[in-house]
């Protein structure tokens, strides 16, 4: 394993550059190399980092089969309303995929592809499972769970013609302390809407727990699908409470009005996030320790205790911050 060279997709998200400086740190890892529509969100100590817009295939091309990759760390998934629009992030994420896991399928010393997929390809239709494990069938009932299970499909492809394994991890809701995520931005409202027919629970995973999967998937080699989630569950009214917010119940066409008004105060509320406040979303993620020998530790009632102790933004005003610091 040692001197293997690895490329990041995705290394400008906050995700994506958390994994990069993990894999900085790792003894197998030598060159590495990451694509980005927008520079990494940390300080890199050794990745050299290339800046090309997805769309830009024959850039992509010549950029990944130079560096012809030993391994690929496929991060380049965009979730709607999170660092692009409900309408960009499709076209973002299908660009991305086909551009560099189809450059990826060209190089001759691929072995392993790592993909960063999601729990909401499950779907939440009327006779899905509650807590579907690897071996459930993939039926989205959302465009984001559509966009994973798409970029699934496409990975998968290309470790067949390639010939190598092919690890999907499919990720719980991600919130962290800097992670632009529609579900945690609704939570930290004021005002947070829930559902007053049901309030179904919902996993989530940390962060930096993420990365780590991703970190011990590209190591371990493993193929095939393997769940991602925080130990245990909560439902959005018992979030409500441990974040001291005012509940909103609602019920048929007050959700309507619940996004726009969402929106204006700056917390867009995509479909897959409606999908959790009226069904839910968990999985089994028992599998986790077997295939990568780890597993998240985090609960989700901490994490959700954590994303309402993180402090928010406070713009500070040129003229104080200079003050501040002469």
């Amino acid at each position: 394993m040692a001197g293997r060279r690895v490329l990041v997709s995705g290394m400008g998200g906050q995700l994506g550059s958390l994994v990069a400086a993990l894999l900085e740190k790792q003894p197998w890892v030598g060159a590495l190399e990451g694509i980005d529509t927008d520079p990494p969100r940390r300080r890199l100590h050794r990745a050299t980092f290339h800046r090309i817009d997805p769309a830009d295939r024959h850039r992509v091309v010549d950029v990944v089969t130079a560096f012809n990759p030993h391994v690929l760390v496929h991060l380049a998934v965009w979730e709607p309303d999170a660092r692009a629009s409900e309408s960009a992030a499709p076209k973002l994420t299908e660009n991305a995929a086909l551009s560099i896991l189809g450059a990826a399928a060209e190089c001759k010393a691929l072995e392993h592809i790592v993909v960063r997929s999601g729990i909401e390809l499950y779907g939440r239709g009327r006779h899905s499972l509650t807590r579907p494990d690897e071996s459930c069938p993939v039926l989205p009932t959302s465009p984001y769970g559509e966009m994973v299970a798409g970029v699934e499909e496409i990975a998968a492809d290309t470790a067949r013609r390639a010939g190598v394994s092919m690890t999907a991890l499919r990720l719980a809701p991600v919130l962290g302390k800097h992670v632009p995520s529609p579900l945690g931005r609704m939570l930290r409202l004021p005002v947070v809407p829930f559902s007053a027919l049901a309030d179904p629970p919902f996993a989530v995973v940390l962060e930096s727990e993420a990365a780590e999967a991703f970190v011990q998937a590209a190591g371990r080699r493993v193929d095939g699908p393997v769940n991602v989630v925080g130990p245990g569950a909560i439902t959005t009214f018992q979030s409500i409470m441990r974040g001291r917010r005012m509940p909103m119940p609602l019920v048929g066409p007050e959700w309507a009005i619940a996004r726009r008004l969402a929106h204006l105060a700056g917390a867009p509320v995509p479909d897959h996030v409606i999908e959790v406040l009226h069904r839910g979303r968990l999985a089994d993620g028992s599998f986790c320790q077997e295939a990568l020998g780890w597993s998240p530790s985090t609960t989700t009632s901490e994490i959700i205790d954590m994303l309402y102790a993180w402090p928010s933004i406070v713009r500070v005003p040129p003229k104080v911050a200079w003050e501040v610091a002469s």
